[in-house]
């Protein structure tokens, strides 16, 4: 007996149809791939030629048309279009009922639509269409051509094609759920990326970081209430732009935004600085002048640094804050004010009032919704979005065209940042000012970052003087960044001078001022 007459195992193909095609699913939320394979079994395993997959057209319901096909040429699968009732396809769509046609010759429904009849084989032909269902209702038709003659049960055909017409009704159901979950996601997400954009370009704030849009939410929560805020976190964290963007998100934007420095008011300055003066209420006072917090009168108040305000002027803001009245430095009446307070600081003010270096009374005033600001440690991911804005922003300023690489911006993604925000925003403008090509990668950062050349990415910047002559932008350092030797030596080597000694140590007047009281010099 020739392998040809040899009885085929018509069990054992069923189940090595089934077993190749489950092991696609789930490999592609497209079925195409598994629909194609399994057309391409059909004839190669059972015999079932020309199978072909019709599907009602998307955008015309009362037309379907053949969507995959195995054995048919690409002119004739776009002749394979139906109307439901049209023909033996289009009559199983309409019924969602089976049909097989034991002879297509001698079946007037039979169209030829697809398939010409001089292109089939001369021996009787076959013909079975089956309904796909999708969510309950008819979606498409599983079809095929099988010769007559063949040494197998037309039944078993018919069980096969019933068990893969189900299957290719759950692939395009689950694909359809894929697609409809998909675009809702992409609906929301889109919503939230609108948010956050419209969020960035109304506050200034820019990145979308967890520990950032916790932080703005916890700001809007409260933005329309009248509760003071205190805003706490590091240097540099950007304080200014959370308080303006309190004053912003609230029912206060169209009125007074003042901000005040508490670190750089001379203590003898503090009570008229806040709260105004009258005429003569001081050597010099030729005039009446309203204070900072009448000048905010209807709007928002920033006190940034609270934690420096002298104790004997923190009594006179806890009695503001309760009363929402102030007296001028000099004067006599009680001036009613309206005024939303935003403090900051970076000092731990519960552990200085439990040292007496600050009110309790005043300090629990003010805590009323502190908020956190995350340092740029915690949002990494929002580095490369300010390294980006700031090299824009510098371009501008100074009118060059300097870039960043892919690299570069990925090693500022592994830097501390000590100084957070505004330490970044400095190297950043110190890199577009002396670069010396148009696009800076990895391996030209050394030169431009606060650490020594090749020194680890992950240490921070070591405190440490800088030779005469401001440097173009200068480092964040830290309260404790120069003893009482270095600066006496600074402003002996400057004949007193405080403003060049502060300079040759790379300091503010201001930062240099508050380091010589810390150190107890005069």
């Amino acid at each position: 007996m020739t392998s040809a007459n040899l009885p085929v195992d018509w069990h054992a193909q069923e189940l090595l149809l089934l077993h190749e095609v489950m092991k696609l699913v789930g490999r592609s939320l497209s079925p195409e791939p598994v629909l194609r394979e399994m057309l391409h079994l059909m004839s190669e395993l059972l015999g079932l030629n020309r199978g072909r997959i019709v599907l009602r057209d998307d955008e015309d319901p009362q037309q379907a048309r053949i969507h995959l096909a195995y054995g048919l040429t690409a002119a004739e699968r776009r002749r394979g279009r139906y109307a439901p009732g049209e023909g033996i396809t289009g009559r199983v769509l309409a019924s969602g009922q089976a049909i097989i046609v034991q002879d297509i010759d001698a079946d007037p429904l039979f169209l030829f639509r697809s398939v010409r009849r001089e292109q089939l084989p001369e021996d009787t032909v076959a013909f079975l269409a089956l309904p796909i269902e999708v969510d309950g209702r008819v979606a498409g038709v599983l079809a095929c051509h099988r010769i007559r003659s063949r040494r197998r049960r037309l039944t078993d055909d018919l069980a096969v094609l019933r068990t893969l017409a189900t299957l290719t009704g759950q692939l395009l159901q689950l694909e359809r759920l894929v697609h409809a979950q998909t675009a809702q996601l992409q609906a929301r997400n889109a919503a939230l990326t609108r948010a956050l954009d419209s969020a960035s370009a109304r506050y200034g704030l820019i990145g979308r970081s967890p520990a950032l849009l916790q932080a703005l939410g916890e700001l809007e929560r409260v933005s329309q209430s009248q509760a003071t805020v205190l805003l706490l976190g590091e240097s540099g964290t950007g304080k200014e732009l959370f308080a303006r963007a309190v004053h912003l998100a609230s029912g206060r934007r169209d009125q007074p935004f003042i901000k005040v420095n508490c670190s750089a008011i001379p203590d003898t300055l503090f009570e008229s600085e806040l709260f105004g003066h009258e005429r003569g209420a001081f050597t010099g006072a030729t005039q009446a002048r309203p204070g900072w917090f009448e000048q905010a009168h209807g709007g928002t108040i920033f006190l940034d640094e609270i934690g420096e305000l002298p104790l004997a002027m923190q009594a006179k803001l806890l009695r503001t804050l309760q009363e929402g009245t102030l007296v001028r430095l000099g004067g006599q009446r009680e001036i009613r004010i309206d005024v939303r307070l935003v403090a900051a600081t970076n000092r731990d003010l519960a552990q200085e009032a439990a040292a007496g270096r600050f009110r309790q009374d005043l300090y629990y005033r003010l805590n009323v919704v502190p908020i956190r600001l995350p340092s740029l440690r915690e949002r990494r991911e929002d580095i490369r979005d300010l390294a980006l804005h700031f090299v824009n922003r510098a371009n501008q300023a100074h009118q060059r065209n300097v870039h960043l690489a892919a690299d570069a911006l990925q090693r500022l993604q592994r830097l501390d940042w000590p100084g957070n925000i505004r330490e970044l925003g400095n190297v950043i403008e110190r890199l577009v000012l002396l670069a010396d090509q148009a696009v800076v990668h990895a391996s030209d950062l050394g030169r431009f970052l606060p650490d020594a050349p090749g020194a680890p990415d992950t240490e921070p910047a070591t405190p440490r003087a800088v030779a005469p002559g401001a440097p173009l932008v200068r480092d964040y350092l830290s309260a404790q960044s120069h003893d009482a030797r270095q600066l006496s030596q600074a402003l002996a080597l400057h004949g007193g001078n405080q403003s060049r000694a502060a300079q040759s140590l790379g300091l503010t007047l201001r930062q240099f001022s508050y380091r010589l009281r810390k150190a107890g010099l005069p």
